[in-house]
């Protein structure tokens, strides 16, 4: 009986990999269409003016939506689309776009989508629509794909708890004229629909008692970069430590990173906070962690900050990772007479 079970999952596995195969003749009406969005992509980051980029993120959204529609166009990498971030969750599952919008300095949104994989190649598509501006508590609120707390997304990574998949997405925010976001985001699909957000990232094992949040969000000032990212090695979510340059930490365009580091574990079904990392000597031969512009007690060294603010700093923000290919499902063997 176990046997007939798994050849039975074989089958469907091998069924779906041949449903999916992407012909030459649909590859190349998907050629034509990237051409287009190309073109449109430019224009949502070079638009003169408001309007110019509307229409751009309008005609954009149409003839991407179209590409979509093309049977296999799940397995299609759109790899010129250099402004627009395009991630397949690890297990194939989706694929998720997504792009920004500059409305003016102070007002810029995301925008998205979520392509589900389908047996048949047939499109099953989930609008991302962002409501971050009129959303009250960015940390803690759980939406859905209508709901959406936009980001442009650099990394996804995939836990599972009890049954259920969770992807956390890693992402970032141009926020406005003074400070930019980055964000970590916790989707799940709950009765086949997309969730954002949750109870994922608890302080349990701080020193100092904090109420857990659905949401990681990092604000900081708009010239500097600080790391936020997922390390497979240490399989945990490093983040840098921000210290205010005015010591007024309720201004988020005053933080800085100070090259101390925390991070995030995956522990039963969320991220536990890790006040800090990285505090062992560093090993003959290996490069040092940045120097931090904190003394040993925690006081600021105003000389480090100066030199810090006196030379020119570049905003570094994560690049985005091209999408890797969806993992390949083997073809079934004939078999013999």
């Amino acid at each position: 009986m176990k046997q007939l079970v798994t050849l039975l999952a074989l089958i469907t596995i091998f069924n779906f990999s041949f449903a999916q195969q992407l012909t030459k003749a649909d590859a190349k009406i998907l050629k034509q269409r990237e051409d287009s969005l190309k073109k449109y992509s430019v224009k949502l980051i070079q638009g003169i003016n408001a309007k110019d980029r509307f229409d751009a993120d309008s005609m954009f959204t149409r003839v991407l939506v179209r590409a979509l529609k093309i049977p296999g166009s799940f397995y299609y990498p759109f790899d010129s689309l250099e402004t627009i971030s395009k991630l397949y969750a690890p297990d194939s599952t989706f694929k998720i776009f997504t792009w920004q919008m500059m409305i003016n300095d102070n007002v810029i949104r995301q925008h998205g989508a979520i392509q589900m994989r389908t047996y048949d190649g047939s499109l099953k598509l989930y609008p991302l629509i962002d409501k971050s501006d009129v959303t009250i508590n960015l940390v803690d609120t759980v939406g859905n794909n209508f709901g959406w707390i936009g980001a442009v997304y650099y990394n996804i990574i995939q836990k599972k708890s009890a049954n259920q998949n969770y992807y956390t997405l890693i992402g970032y925010d141009e926020n406005n004229i003074r400070s930019n976001k980055k964000i970590i985001e916790v989707l799940h699909f709950n009765n086949g629909g997309p969730t954002f957000g949750g109870r994922y990232f608890s302080f349990e094992e701080d020193s100092v008692f904090k109420t857990s949040i659905g949401r990681y969000i990092m604000e900081y000032k708009k010239t500097y970069g600080p790391k936020l990212n997922y390390d497979a090695e240490m399989d945990m979510i490093v983040v840098e430590h921000l210290v205010s340059e005015s010591n007024e930490p309720n201004k988020k365009w005053t933080l800085v990173g100070d090259g101390d580091y925390e991070g995030f574990k995956w522990k039963n079904g969320k991220w536990i906070h890790v006040e800090k990392i990285f505090n062992q000597v560093t090993p003959l031969g290996q490069a040092p962690v940045p120097t931090p512009i904190r003394d040993p007690n925690g006081n600021l060294d105003e000389t480090k900050l100066k030199d810090a603010e006196g030379e020119e700093v570049k905003p570094a923000e994560e690049k985005i990772k091209p999408a890797p290919k969806p993992k390949a499902v083997p073809k079934k063997k004939k078999g013999k007479g």
